[in-house]
């Protein structure tokens, strides 16, 4: 069996490791058009702020690690076309030149997504800069180091984590975002209000429901982002707008997303025979809904490319689906959330309810006792979680995999109220948070 793999992302090394484990008489071939793999680009503002002194460690494999395992590791290799009635593709060597064609007999699509780059006026000006690979982190680090004044267009997480990083630095930050709240994907406004709060109280300035619309600049270097409702100077702008699936080399050949994310059943398969895909370049079944989404994180990458492995030969393993579970700590906030928020459920035309718990974390006979803030949404009719968010200056975020869990297995919040939680004085009270929410849902 000849196995060729394009992009050699978490969810490509996720897939390529397991295949070679698994498949001990399969070809592996991966192309991948950089000269390094693995990259953690969740920890680019870790980096960035000096948490994390040398890059080298947000690596956790290496292409020696895959040749090892006697896999055909091609860095530098772009493909440039794929055509799978013939089962062939057809790569670049970077260095050389030279163009040659391959050919398999099972296909992974593990080729990633890349930042979304606006059109307009001044992109092409020194100092605008993305925000993904190490390429990027290691640029953002050295411009960073004789700026002054930095413009964050983008509150999402990378974004805010930036905004950080820049802060803690000493530097002159705005934070842009064409929504009128920081993580509007992810949190609802009671929590974004207490981010925005922090961010505000160490000298960010926000400027939240303005469209970005040009970049003007001297000599070259930006000097001015320009938006809907005013300009903000900035000698250095990195963009963190999203990301947009890499997938163009599969257009027209399987089933896709208006977005081009490719949709994949429950084994990872596309709508072509013996393609499969995973990771960023993949829509994926969102369980509060049902329906596919595009969710491009990590964690989904790799499981992903874990079930593509397990699934190669004949389907064994489904994949659960995701509820989009992430974390954030921010300043000495602690921050997570799974599943909709409560805006994102009536925006979708949803009948839902929530609950709020806002309570000492642990009791109050111990010497220090933090407030937390727990959110847990759940349809009206028959209490089905939909999602949860939670904020604490303690780290309660694990609670959050517990909620995440209770979606993915389609728990009410009846069932929250009684569910095993242990109780020790360090951690908890007698009553969870979670078995509180539960319950008022209950007696509501």
């Amino acid at each position: 069996m000849k196995v060729v793999v394009i992009g050699c992302t978490h969810a490509g090394t996720a897939a390529i490791t397991q295949m070679a484990k698994l498949y001990h008489d399969a070809e592996i071939t991966v192309y991948e058009r950089n000269d390094n793999i693995s990259f953690l680009s969740c920890g680019i503002a870790l980096h960035v702020g000096g948490v994390v002194q040398d890059a080298g460690q947000l690596f956790y494999a290496n292409p020696q690690t895959l040749a090892d395992l006697g896999v055909v590791t091609r860095m530098r290799h772009e493909v440039l076309s794929v055509d799978t009635v013939y089962k062939t593709v057809t790569v670049r060597d970077l260095a050389t030149g030279e163009t040659r064609e391959d050919t398999y007999d099972k296909l992974v699509i593990t080729t990633g997504s890349w930042p979304i780059i606006p059109q307009m006026a001044g992109m092409d000006l020194e100092n605008v800069l993305l925000c993904k690979n190490y390429a990027h982190a290691q640029t953002i680090i050295q411009k960073a180091a004789h700026a002054k004044r930095i413009a964050v267009v983008g509150a999402g997480y990378i974004g805010v984590e930036l905004v950080e990083a820049f802060e803690q630095l000493g530097k002159q930050v705005t934070l842009i975002d064409s929504t009128p709240r920081v993580l509007f994907k992810y949190l609802d406004e009671a929590y974004t209000a207490l981010v925005e709060e922090a961010l505000r109280a160490r000298g960010v300035e926000l400027a939240l429901g303005q469209g970005v619309t040009a970049f003007e600049g001297e000599a070259g270097k930006v000097t001015k982002v320009v938006t809907t409702a005013g300009e903000h100077e900035a000698d250095l702008v990195i963009l963190c707008i999203g990301f947009r699936p890499n997938t163009d080399l599969l257009k027209g050949q399987v089933l896709m997303l208006p977005n081009g994310a490719i949709v994949v059943d429950e084994y990872m398969r596309t709508s072509c025979p013996d393609v499969y895909a995973a990771g960023d370049s993949c829509a994926i079944r969102y369980n509060p809904t049902g329906k596919p989404a595009y969710i491009p994180l990590a964690t989904n990458a790799v499981r992903m490319g874990t079930l593509v492995a397990r699934n190669l030969i004949e389907p064994t393993t489904k994949y659960l689906g995701t509820q989009g579970t992430s974390g954030l700590k921010l300043f000495d906030l602690n921050i997570a959330s799974t599943g909709m928020t409560e805006q994102a459920a009536l925006d979708a035309g949803l009948n839902v309810k929530s609950i709020t718990i806002e309570d000492n974390f642990r009791p109050e006979f111990m010497p220090t006792y933090d407030k937390a803030l727990l959110k847990v949404v759940y349809e009206a009719d028959g209490g089905r979680i939909l999602g949860a968010q939670v904020l604490s200056k303690a780290d309660l975020t694990q609670s959050i995999n517990t909620l995440s869990v209770c979606i993915q297995n389609r728990m009410t919040m009846e069932e929250l109220g009684f569910v095993d939680f242990f109780f020790q004085p360090h951690y908890n009270k007698p009553w969870n948070l979670l078995n509180q929410a539960g319950l008022q849902a209950y007696q509501a």
